[in-house]
């Protein structure tokens, strides 16, 4: 049987900076460094302080996940995921419904400057489904699957164009798990800061 310390747990806890500035947000990496495994930089924090706010983080030496999930033409992701490697960022992710192109281009690309620059290579995780939508938000898009079938097929299809993991419902996990197994990454939303 394998042993999980607490300190293997804490480490598989991302917290989400969901601060508006730069102060609120280093004060709770100041707070919950060591406690947590990485930071989770979103595009609210991200648009409103910069690229300073990863410096800051990576400086106290902990770790960050970029959640700015890329979606664009495959060019365009590549070279945002190329900044992000350039900021030395451990995990971001993109969309998959963006498609296999963009995810092959935009992973060749990132492990391919993180490479050159002798940073390590970034997880990259593709998002299924948003939780925020339900069976009929996916009809008025476009998607005929219901949401589980939606979130295996574009799992699926990103894994085989080269993600790590996806980002998923914790509803998702058991069938993803069953799927593709235990080194397949899982990362799901949880609880917020109040």
């Amino acid at each position: 049987m394998k042993n999980t310390s607490i300190r293997a747990a804490s480490d598989k806890l991302i917290f989400a900076l969901d601060a508006d500035n730069y102060e609120d947000a280093l004060s709770w990496v100041e707070l919950l460094s060591g406690h947590v495994g990485m930071f989770k930089v979103g595009k609210e924090l991200f648009t409103a302080v910069g690229p300073k706010i990863i410096e800051s983080i990576k400086n106290k030496g902990q770790r960050v996940f970029l959640d700015l999930k890329f979606h664009d033409i495959p060019n365009t992701v590549a070279r945002a995921a190329q900044a992000a490697v350039r900021l030395n960022v451990d995990m971001f992710n993109v969309h998959a419904s963006g498609g296999s192109q963009m995810i092959k281009e935009t992973v060749a690309a990132s492990w391919a400057c993180a490479d050159k620059l002798g940073l390590p290579r970034p997880v990259i995780l593709a998002v299924t489904v948003l939780t925020s939508l339900n069976k009929a938000d996916l009809a008025e898009i476009g998607f005929s699957k219901d949401a589980g079938e939606q979130v295996l097929h574009l799992a699926k299809l990103a894994k085989n164009a080269g993600v790590s993991g996806v980002v998923a419902s914790a509803l998702d996990i058991a069938m993803l798990r069953a799927k593709f197994g235990d080194k397949f990454i899982i990362v799901t939303p949880g609880i917020r800061s109040a």
